[in-house]
Parts: C-alpha cells; structure tokens; sequence
C-alpha cells in the first residue's frame, strides 16, 4: 500500500494517507501530496485518513505546508490516536478535522426491532445499535442525537447514543441498554401482560404531551401533516380533499412533544424503567398525533391484512387492537364511552389519511394492493368527514 493515494471523482480530490508518516518518508509524502494538488490544483482536498496509524511533526509540517496552499483542505476518518495528535497540536482550530468511526458488525447479533430508517440490534447485554437502512445516513443520526439530547433535557425518559459507528457500508447508533428489552417483546413472552404495557403507553403519551419543547429544533407535527395529505390531491375528491386539508390546517401548533412513531417496539425497558427511542422523528404539535401513530399501528395497517400487524407486532390482532383500546382509555381516565368514541374518530380519520397514501410513496407496490388500499381507507374517510369537527385532542388529559 502506498503511503499516498490520490483519487479525483471531477470535483473533490480525496487523498488516502496510509501507515506510518514520519521524518524519514515526510519529504517523500510532501512530494506526492503537492503533485497531485497541482494536477487538480483547483480542487478541494479532502485527506482520508482512514488507515493512517501515525504521524509525526514532520508529517504535520507537511500538512501545514499543503493547508497554506489549498483554499480547502480538510481531513476526515481520523483514528482517535491520531486525532488526538492533531488536537494537541491545534489543527482541529486551524481546519476540519473529523474523527473516524469504529466498525462494529450485527452479524448473527439478534434483532430486537425495527422501524422504517434501521434495525436496532442487541450486541451484547449491555449495549445495543441502531443500524441505519441508508448508508448516506451521517446527517440523520446526528440530527437524531441532537432531538434526543433535547427530549431528555426536558425530562423525557430516553436512551442517549453514545458513539456512532461504521456497520457494513452505513452508519449506526450504539446505545447503553443493560439488559433492556422492547416493551413490545415483554408482552410476547409474557413477562408484561397488556394491561400494563397499555398503561405505560398511555402514561408516556400524557407525559409527552404536557411537555414543551424548542419548536425551532423539533419541526411541526401540523405541516408535515399537511404534506402527507397533499399526496392525496387528485386521489379523493376534491370536496373531501379540501374539508381534510382545512381540519388539519385549524390544528393549533401547540409547543408539545410529539413523538411521530409511538408503538411498543419504540420503547425499551430497562429496570421497568420504560426508555423512548427512535427519536429521529420527533416534533412538536398537538398530542392527537401520537395517537394517530399508534392508532395506525395496532388496528389501522391490520383493517387491510390482519398479518401487517401481527407480523410487525408478533401478538394476534385481535390482541393490538385490544391494546389499543385500553391505550385510548388510560390515555383519556374518566372519559365517557361517547367522548371515547369521538376521539377514536378523529384519529381514524387522520390514520386512513396516513394509510391511504401508502402507494402513492411506494411506487413498486403491487397494482391490485393499491387499488384495494384506496378502497379500503378512502372508504373510511367519506365515512367519518361528515361526522368530525375538528381534530385537535389538547394538552394533558383534556
């Protein structure tokens, strides 16, 4: 392996740096490194230092030299040993200097849920990772941490991710969970029976809801509501269309924590201490839209195929929406059953909203399933349009 490694992709020229730099081979180094700046001498330089396991003042001398003669020069995959020589020395000041990450491997590690951006992994009884689907990924879990930190601070009981690591081609998130299972997994092998599950739900729900965040870091549940409806502009009606569009659009943008993905595999407990995770789809708004989620996921994918949720959940459906009846009513203590049923309109209004437009974002779902899902959710929205006023629930238990 040489100890210099140009590439170029037509805009950015990346520089592998490998092995040992030091006295000896610095001026050698330096040569290279200047021949391939003034092959692209316009170029941004980017420094791999993946594989690079030292360096020494004379190799930093170098990097100077190169620095005073790059407009823009920046090294990435930095080792901690190595960047830690960079630190001391005052070159994260004077440039972009980015650490690496570690590599972990989720080979024959057991899967203890997933969602639509990752598969969260158990590596070891003490720690877990959130593997993500898109390898180009970096930018989301770092926003996820940043939603994460905030939750926490305002008393949100969550898990913080402590590194991000390399997993495969992508990027993961490993977290600190001590012998923690989903709560979804505790009421399959019936260490949890459903009562309780539905009350740490509905206690979590509450909880969220009365808890005001910075509404500038966590978008609006309201507007990406409003875009999720906008998919379905010349699929309903118009007149159906434009009385949705107008409910949603009244939904006052309260400053309360929505989650955006509330279901039991999205809560890990550790010590019965019940631990929110996948906060990558935090925001904030009115706590209806919780419920919608969750609503969605017990009884709205199952009114299509049963299997889509006993499949995702591993209860039986009859179950999930049992669950969900007992969520409605602890997250709701005291409502009559007219109020219940009000509430339940609301959210299966806006959850068939949500499912309808299922094809409309998968392009490759099969033809007769789409027409089925139009039918199905499309129904259930003429259905309740005439009978729902408005959809905001409100703070708290109100």
């Amino acid at each position: 392996m040489n100890l210099v490694e140009p590439s170029f992709d037509g805009k950015v020229l990346t520089i592998a740096l490998n092995g040992h730099i030091d006295a000896k081979n610095a001026p050698e180094v330096e040569k290279e490194l200047f021949a391939a700046h003034d092959a692209h001498p316009d170029a941004p330089i980017v420094l791999d230092c993946s594989d690079l396991e030292y360096i020494s003042s004379a190799g930093l001398r170098v990097v100077i030299r190169l620095l005073k003669a790059v407009a823009d020069l920046s090294v990435i995959n930095v080792t901690p040993e190595v960047y830690e020589v960079f630190d001391m020395t005052g070159f994260t000041m004077m440039m972009d200097v980015q650490k690496g990450y570690r590599r972990v491997s989720v080979e024959g590690c057991p899967i203890i849920g997933q969602g639509a951006k990752g598969v969260l992994y158990r590596l070891d009884p003490e720690t877990v990772c959130k593997a993500y689907r898109d390898p180009d990924s970096l930018d989301d879990i770092n926003r996820e941490r940043e939603l994460a930190k905030a939750a926490f601070v305002a008393g949100i009981p969550t898990a913080i991710s402590f590194e991000v690591v390399r997993v495969g081609e992508g990027y993961g998130s490993v977290f600190e969970l001590l012998n923690a299972d989903t709560m979804g997994d505790l009421l399959v092998r019936g260490i949890w029976d459903v009562e309780r599950v539905a009350q740490e739900m509905a206690d979590l729900l509450i909880q969220m809801s009365e808890t005001v965040v910075d509404t500038v870091l966590m978008p609006s549940a309201r507007v990406a509501t409003l875009n999720w409806v906008g998919i379905l502009e010349g699929v309903l009606d118009d007149e159906s269309y434009d009385a949705l569009r107008s409910l949603i659009a009244a939904i006052p943008d309260v400053p309360y924590m929505v989650h955006g993905d509330f279901h039991m595999g999205n809560v890990m407990v550790q010590n019965g201490e019940p631990l929110i995770i996948d906060m990558d789809t935090l925001s904030h708004g009115d706590s209806i839209f919780d419920l919608i989620t969750a609503y969605s996921t017990y009884v709205g994918r199952g009114l299509l195929d049963p299997q889509n949720v006993e499949k995702f959940l591993g209860i039986s459906y009859e179950e999930s929406c049992r669950l969900w009846d007992l969520i409605l009513r602890k997250r709701l203590p005291g409502a009559a059953e007219e109020e219940l049923r009000t509430v339940e309109d609301k959210v299966r209004l806006m959850s068939a909203m949500r499912l309808m437009g299922r094809p409309l974002r998968h392009k490759d779902i099969d033809p007769d399933l789409a027409r089925r899902t139009y039918e199905l959710y499309g129904g259930i929205i003429h259905e309740l349009l005439p009978r729902v006023d408005s959809l905001a629930l409100g703070k708290g238990n109100e």
